[in-house]
């Protein structure tokens, strides 16, 4: 399953307690489907747990159910209702006239109470909503085909604390979270806390893989750093060598020579340990500097 059907069963298991807040997901689950028409609802959902809701919200609220048993195809489950008579009794409850109205909107006088808003929202994303796995990337949208509907969910969203993007995206409004804090809140609020705890942990290891990356990349490029400057000062020692022999380098180098040569691989930190008795590796450093600098005279 995905992280989104995952969110989706955390929600449905939540308990359908009162009227009010069964009617609010559910009216923010018909914004949010394939068609909410004076002529016909139409939900389709991939979600087993929404099919299974979805009734129990219907007879919570209205005392019927849909027109017939769910329609399987091609993996999705597909509700209906034509009935005239349910379909008026469903926009009398929401404050709509199925004979005046033709553009959807937010009834606010729904939401009044915060539960009833997280409800509606709850309703939204069950319906319209999706949300990455956050293991590849952060991402949470509400889309609906009704503009208007989708800017009044936007203003119920910024007087709960949020701040969504908008967009659109083929003829639908979309309001969506890209922040990682966000989406865990919201997942929080509307009542799928396991799964903002998911995401959560999933941060914390993206955070720590990445923090390891740059680690790994850090000494990397620290380690060829040092390869280069090694191969750099042998083979300013060997062009020496090859003239002049060992004692063509200062007494106060010699060491310094016959250290290198016999550890090219041996940090600054590991050679400086290696002399008798142990310098510090500032002062390696200079020694290599200054082996270097003599030999380009030489050459």
């Amino acid at each position: 399953m995905s992280f989104s059907s995952n969110v989706k069963q955390e929600l449905c298991r939540l308990p359908i307690n009162r009227k009010l807040e069964a009617a609010a997901e559910l009216y923010g689950i018909l914004l949010y489907c394939n068609a909410f028409t004076a002529d016909l609802v139409r939900i389709t959902t991939e979600s087993r747990d929404l099919a299974e809701r979805l009734p129990r919200l219907m007879k919570k609220v209205f005392g019927f159910s849909f027109d017939q048993e769910p329609e399987e195809s091609a993996g999705k489950l597909l509700f209906l209702m034509e009935s005239q008579e349910k379909i008026h009794k469903m926009f009398a409850q929401f404050g709509l006239s199925a004979a005046r109205d033709v553009t959807l909107h937010v009834n606010y006088g729904m939401l009044e109470e915060d539960e009833e808003r997280l409800a509606f929202l709850r309703g939204a994303f069950l319906s319209g909503g999706s949300v990455t796995d956050p293991a590849k990337r952060y991402h949470l949208e509400l889309t609906t085909s009704h503009y208007k509907v989708s800017r009044e969910t936007c203003a119920l969203l910024l007087d709960a604390g949020f701040s969504p993007k908008e967009t659109t995206r083929g003829g639908n409004s979309i309001l969506y979270f890209k922040r990682s804090n966000l989406i865990e809140d919201f997942l929080t609020a509307v009542g799928a806390p396991l799964a903002a705890m998911e995401l959560m942990q999933a941060k914390v290891e993206k955070n720590l893989r990445n923090t390891i990356n740059r680690q790994v990349n850090c000494e990397t490029a620290n380690l060829v750093k040092a390869a280069d400057a090694s191969a750099r000062q042998i083979a300013a020692i060997k062009s020496v060598l090859r003239e002049g022999g060992e004692e063509a380098f200062p007494d106060n180098l010699r060491e310094t020579v016959r250290l290198r040569l016999s550890y090219p691989t041996d940090s600054l930190t590991e050679l400086a340990r290696r002399f008798d008795p142990p310098i510090s590796k500032p002062g390696l450093s200079h020694r290599l500097k200054k082996i270097t600098e003599f030999a380009a005279k030489e050459n």
